[in-house]
């Protein structure tokens, strides 16, 4: 065979395909749904740390002097109310007290009495001058000390009343125990402490805010705080503080709390403070994968096509994520399952998932 017929068949036999063979078409690795940035408006905020304390602590003591502490009726948080026992003292002694000051007052009385008759009767024989002028002023004279020495025993009587109303420590308002330090059986002096009570039972968040910042707040604006078990309470700024720490550059902003079973004075909090809206653009969190400190997306072309796409990520609201850049708006990105899919993976869409 001849050169020019041999190259005839080389190129013939090179371009004949074996019946047997098939050629191979990629097949979708996963079948997604899509979806795009859209906009939406956004609460701005501004963060902050702080102590929740008590909205007002009452100190309760007592003002007898020198009793002994006969029982205690209430204990750490204990709720009681306005006027309500709390603890009592023997009043053995107080009472005896009294019953002398009351027969005291009863003497006092009776001597007033007769001086006043004595006086009358000599106010009536004053014009017949039966009674000189000195008699006469000396029954006078006699009624007005008895008087004023019945008031002075009315006087101690009221005393000794009053501290047999302090042998009973009441409850100054409503409100929570926060501490106890009574004992049974002490004998305490006046203005001894006995226990401390939250008013109310209310809590305030004092967060520790920026005096860069303080402008941008102001009484009325909603909070956000944060427990450390992980609850959330909604306070409402009270007041701001007029000073700010000249260490640490703060000032305290007092946020009041609704009252809370969980929320417990002394604990520490975050919070976030809602100073208004704007508009940003976001994806479902389903969309974005988080790996290694940063956001990625998976956009899809119009091939079907997989391409995996860095962006930068802002605030999270709900089920949705803040896209600050790296995304043009209405591009199209897997919904959800980005992370099984890779750079140029082919992927079937089967539905838009609305935002």
């Amino acid at each position: 065979m001849g050169l020019a017929a041999t190259l005839v068949w080389i190129m013939y036999d090179a371009g004949r395909v074996p019946k047997d063979e098939t050629i191979t078409v990629a097949q979708p690795a996963l079948t997604v749904a899509v979806t795009t940035p859209r906009p939406a408006m956004l609460p701005t905020t501004l963060s902050a740390n702080g102590d929740i304390m008590a909205w007002q602590e009452a100190s309760i003591g007592t003002e007898a002097n020198g009793l002994r502490l006969a029982s205690v009726e209430v204990n750490v948080g204990d709720v009681v109310q306005r006027g309500q026992v709390l603890a009592t003292f023997a009043s053995d002694t107080v009472n005896a007290e009294l019953a002398q000051s009351r027969a005291a007052v009863a003497e006092a009385e009776a001597a007033l009495a007769e001086a006043a008759d004595n006086a009358q009767r000599a106010r009536e024989l004053q014009a017949t001058g039966a009674m000189s002028a000195q008699q006469i002023f000396q029954y006078i004279t006699a009624e007005r000390t008895a008087q004023a020495r019945l008031e002075s025993t009315r006087a101690v009587e009221n005393t000794q009343q009053l501290r047999l109303a302090q042998t009973e420590v009441r409850a100054p308002d409503d409100g929570v125990i926060s501490a106890r330090s009574a004992t049974v059986g002490a004998v305490l002096p006046a203005g001894q402490e006995l226990f401390r009570l939250i008013r109310l039972g209310r809590l305030e968040w004092r967060a520790e805010v920026a005096a860069s910042d303080l402008e941008r707040l102001q009484p009325g604006q909603n909070a956000w705080v944060t427990l450390p078990g992980g609850g959330e309470l909604e306070g409402r700024v009270r007041t701001i503080a007029p000073i700010v720490d000249t260490a640490t550059r703060n000032g305290l902003v007092y946020v009041d709390l609704p009252i809370s079973e969980t929320a417990r004075a002394g604990m520490f909090a975050r919070g976030e403070f809602e100073l208004g809206t704007r508009q940003a653009l976001t994806l479902p969190r389903s969309a974005v994968q988080l790996r290694d400190g940063f956001g990625y997306v998976h956009r899809v072309d119009e091939d079907g096509r997989v391409a995996e796409s860095k962006v930068a990520l802002g605030q999270h609201t709900g089920d949705r994520i803040e896209i600050l850049s790296g995304l043009a708006p209405d591009t199209p990105v897997v919904a959800s399952g980005g992370a099984f899919l890779g750079n140029g993976d082919r992927v079937e869409v089967v539905a838009e998932r609305l935002p």
